[in-house]
């Protein structure tokens, strides 16, 4: 009885990962091919029909041997089904990617082309922007010419392993070639679609820069002050602390100026002595703080 007890337990066991991976098979088909349509279903597998058996023990194991056949059925079509729903979310990603540049206005053929050669997306709040001009003295929107166009194309943008460290590398080239609103917008873009990434320090903190030195301290400072709250152990917390007083004094607001200046003194010894002591200098020499 404890013999033919065992390939029963066994077949109960199957018959419950059966059961479960048909209804995860039926849930990943209905990802992969929605609708509901009936002919893009495949039929449950099913084992072949077990010869009669000529004792109890023979039945327990064919049986048992039909019910493993099932599983491993079942597991590989799931690995099927799986495959082709990471591909189809891969392809849907980017193809809203396309649309998303398509939309912000570009012309380029290439993608990353057609997002730095776009107009930065963030724009002065109400209260920013200078006033109103007559009608007649309203300046035309400005578009990239063909030549700058061309220059950000032939920026190229790395591919590796890592898609947000190339995002992230790819505002760094624009940034460092100059053309500071094309980082603007792809630096944007990073900081926004991998938020808990490793280089999103680095990221807020250079989009803070790129707006700086694009002469729109406004635009600047909020992205320092996040970069260092958001935290302040980060790796390019201290220099967004510092980059803020920088900004502060270039909007001639010495008391807040002064308030980020001793804070960075305070909190980040180190770097103040170190690695930023020329800019935490300089910064110094330009405001009186009392």
């Amino acid at each position: 009885m404890a013999a033919t007890a065992m390939p029963v337990a066994a077949q109960d066991d199957g018959e419950a990962r059966i059961r479960k991976l048909e209804a995860e098979v039926r849930a990943l088909q209905r990802k992969v091919f929605p609708g509901g349509d009936g002919r893009y279903f495949e039929p449950q597998i099913t084992g072949q029909p077990a010869a009669q058996p000529s004792t109890a023990s023979t039945t327990s194991t064919t049986a048992v041997t039909d019910i493993l056949t099932r599983l491993d059925a079942l597991e590989a079509q799931l690995q099927r089904l799986t495959a082709q729903y990471e591909v189809g979310s891969n392809a849907m990603r980017l193809l809203e990617e396309r649309i998303e540049v398509l939309e912000a206005g570009g012309t380029a053929t290439s993608a990353p082309a057609q997002v730095a050669a776009a107009q930065p997306a963030t724009q002065p709040s109400a209260t920013q922007r200078p006033a109103a001009q007559p009608a007649a003295q309203q300046p035309a929107a400005s578009q990239p010419s063909p030549e700058r166009v061309a220059a950000v194309q032939a920026i190229a943008k790395p591919q590796t392993d890592d898609p947000a460290d190339d995002e992230y590398s790819y505002g760094f080239r624009l940034w460092e070639a100059g053309f500071f609103p094309e980082a603007q917008q792809q630096l944007t873009l990073f900081v926004e679609r991998y938020p808990s990434h490793w280089r999103t320090t680095y990221g807020r903190n250079l989009l803070g820069r790129a707006y700086l030195d694009d002469k729109k301290p406004n635009e600047a400072a909020p992205w320092f002050l996040k970069n260092y709250q958001s935290d302040k152990g980060g790796a390019r917390a201290g220099d967004s602390l510092l980059y803020l007083a920088e900004t502060m004094i270039a909007l001639k607001d010495t008391k807040r100026a002064c308030i980020a200046l001793a804070e960075f003194g305070e909190a980040y010894p180190a770097l103040a002595a170190g690695r930023l002591q020329g800019q935490y200098e300089r910064n110094l020499g330009k405001v009186t703080c009392s």
